[in-house]
């Protein structure tokens, strides 16, 4: 091979490392409110025998959907009405919650990388045709980004790595020990709750810059 063809090969190479560069420098930031997911069971409990989740809204996440349903959630100390229902069903039910509503609801909610809540805090759950007391279920849901395997290419990272975002603006704040969470069906999106994004003033159409610094979920 000539020095002309490996140069070619060379600025190809660049170029399409560029492009991915210049695609994926930064990850969508989306706020997560205080939210619900139901199990089917539940959703009888709550709202009568056969009865399924209507959808409101169509979620960023492919073939995630808000309900139009809601619930009144309920701790020892007060209670948050109108929280919102998101579907479809799934196999256990989980609320999540931020920090702040927890001091509202007077539990101590933990942590939690969503689908985790063994030990987790309990709930009472109000609907308009019953109600359900969960002894584990409800969480705070730790910040993560959901990204394809093509994504995660671009970034050169793994499922279950830890991760730190940086959102600069007004108010620049840094996400420490932030999961990637890696499948076929997502949309590149980083989910922080309410508390997350006021603390930086986060809105719609903002994004945050990846950095890497190792680390593995266990």
């Amino acid at each position: 091979m000539n020095q002309d063809a490996i140069q070619a090969i060379v600025r190809e190479v660049v170029t399409r490392l560029s492009g991915t560069s210049s695609q994926k420098a930064t990850i969508p930031l989306a706020i997560s409110a205080r939210h619900c997911h139901l199990s089917t069971k539940d959703i009888e409990a709550l709202f009568g025998p056969g009865y399924e989740l209507t959808v409101r809204s169509e979620l960023s996440q492919p073939g995630q959907f808000a309900a139009n349903e809601t619930v009144m959630i309920a701790g020892p100390k007060g209670s948050i009405p109108d929280v919102r229902i998101l579907g479809p069903a799934r196999h256990m039910t989980q609320v999540e919650v931020s920090k702040t509503d927890s001091f509202k609801l007077g539990i101590k909610v933990p942590i939690r990388i969503s689908g985790d809540i063994a030990g987790s805090a309990p709930i009472t759950i109000i609907g308009p045709k019953g109600s359900i007391h969960k002894k584990e279920g409800c969480i705070i849901a730790r910040a993560h980004i959901h990204m394809t395997p093509e994504d995660a290419r671009a970034f050169n990272v793994t499922d279950g790595e830890w991760v730190q975002i940086i959102a600069d603006g007004e108010r620049p704040v840094s996400y420490d020990k932030v999961m990637i969470r890696i499948a076929e069906k997502y949309k590149l999106e980083m989910h922080i709750d309410t508390d997350e994004a006021n603390a930086g003033m986060i809105y719609g159409g903002k994004q945050g810059r990846l950095l890497k610094y190792g680390g593995l979920y266990d």
